[in-house]
């Protein structure tokens, strides 16, 4: 006896869900710096009410971000760079005459690239890391500080941040927080005339 033979209908195909990939890190960072900015005040406020609110300044954001673009673009994380460049030093070449405090926190996450960079939870991150750490946790909540910068950038890999603070100019500043054990060291010391801030600010 002869049996027909034939092909059976085809299983349909399941559908496949891929998901867009995410947006280019380097479009997110203004929105980072803005978060990061927020939670800083915040955090700021919390630990000392009486603390000085602060201002966002042009020129430490435009530091902030060199300082965080140089970290990103060299892969390195620290006060000063691999040719001695500093936020003071930046600060020193955009206003001679400053004289006053300068405080800086730095601090680098790494990402995947799948994943991508969400603003929102790395700037958690930052502010927990900064607070974990006792001396990052006073500079920041430092309350003579009334003016302030965030940068960020980023790699293949890794995204850096550079959070600036800084008193008002004043004339006679005790010079930068890096030459002191704490901010309040620094505000306490008297002041040196014709001393400009020199070296880094941590």
């Amino acid at each position: 006896m002869k049996q027909r033979v034939g092909l059976a209908e085809p299983a349909p195909q399941a559908a496949v869900y891929v998901p867009p990939p995410p947006p280019d890190p380097k479009t997110q960072m203004a929105e980072l710096e803005t978060r990061l900015g927020v939670l800083v005040e915040q955090a700021r406020q919390k630990i000392d009410p009486k603390a000085k609110p602060l201002h966002l300044d042009e020129g430490l954001v435009k530091i902030a971000r060199a300082r965080a673009a140089d970290m990103a673009a060299k892969k390195y994380l620290a006060s000063a760079s691999p040719n001695g460049q500093t936020s003071a030093t930046l600060l020193m070449d955009a206003d001679a005459q400053y004289q006053g405090l300068l405080g800086e926190n730095l601090a680098a996450q790494y990402y995947v690239t799948q994943s991508g960079v969400d603003p929102k939870q790395f700037a958690e991150r930052f502010l927990e890391t900064w607070l974990d750490s006792q001396a990052h946790r006073d500079n920041l909540a430092f309350p003579d500080y009334d003016r302030a910068g965030v940068g960020a950038a980023v790699n293949d890999d890794t995204v850096y941040v550079a959070l600036l603070f800084s008193t008002t100019t004043r004339t006679g500043g005790a010079g930068t927080v890096a030459n002191f054990d704490s901010p309040a060291a620094a505000a306490a010391a008297p002041p040196v005339k014709s001393a400009p801030l020199r070296g880094a600010a941590q």
